[in-house]
């Protein structure tokens, strides 16, 4: 099926500026709160009582707690933030005239297997394309415009790591030059951002640069994902291999209407 990009952008701003979008984009900012207070926190730790204090203050956003509980905080956000995607998949591909509610079995059902799978799954990705970025960059991106789906179809189609990762490359085929755009779109969201952060860190201001760039990055993500979730529904309309997700996000012979 052929994307229509320009319908899936407009598509995808319509999902995330509803009552389930607003829900998702505060509970991604305080994930990212709380995971770049937790790693400020451990590397804190590392230093003695009078560098820690000047670190602190360069750093931004810490907790009142030890390295030792911050640390694993950070391992709890990740894990969290890998719940986090799944529901997310599952909340932005439903119906535009049901995203007024949150109903509970985005969150319930079959969160451990897909949690699991997100996470490894997300590992793997990531890996992948920071090493085409290492190497030639346009592998970098051939590699994230192929995987954009793996969220999707874990979340939404209830697929293992490595079915996912096909489907997604499946999805992709056909379309990669305009699906492209959203990759970068992401990269220029992560340019932003690290302006913004870098002129606040120079007025030392580090704290509030750093509540700006997360709710900037929060909101920008999000929207982001709408478009993705938008663009994912076009593509599997006319997919012979849906998958019934027993309710989670209804047939996804309905959804794309």
């Amino acid at each position: 099926m052929t994307l229509q990009l320009g319908r899936a952008i407009s598509d995808g701003i319509k999902r995330v500026l509803t009552p389930t979008g607003g829900i998702l984009l505060v509970a991604f900012l305080a994930l990212q709160l709380l995971t770049q207070a937790s790693i400020n926190t451990a590397v804190i730790s590392f230093f003695p009582e009078g560098p820690a204090g000047e670190i602190e203050a360069a750093l931004g956003l810490t907790l009142p707690v030890s390295g030792t509980v911050a640390s694993g905080l950070f391992v709890g956000a990740v894990i969290l933030s890998s719940a986090y995607f799944v529901v997310l998949s599952r909340a932005l591909t439903r119906p535009t005239g049901k995203l007024s509610s949150f109903p509970s079995d985005l969150y319930t059902h079959r969160m451990g297997r897909a949690t699991l799978s997100m996470f490894v799954g997300g590992l793997v990705v990531g890996l992948a394309i920071m090493i085409g970025f290492a190497f030639l960059f346009l592998p970098g991106i051939f590699l994230a415009v192929c995987f954009l789906f793996f969220t999707f179809v874990v979340g939404v189609e209830d697929r293992g790591i490595i079915g996912a990762l096909k489907q997604s490359w499946a999805l992709s085929r056909g379309n990669r030059l305009k699906l492209a755009v959203l990759v970068i779109i992401s990269g220029v969201i992560g340019f932003i951002s690290g302006i913004v952060g870098t002129l606040f860190d120079i007025t030392n201001a580090a704290i509030v640069g750093e509540l700006i760039v997360n709710t900037l990055n929060s909101i920008l993500f999000v929207l982001l994902y709408g478009m993705i979730a938008a663009a994912y529904l076009q593509l599997q309309g006319d997919s012979p291999e849906r998958i019934d997700t027993s309710g989670v996000s209804e047939s996804l012979d309905g959804i794309g209407s």
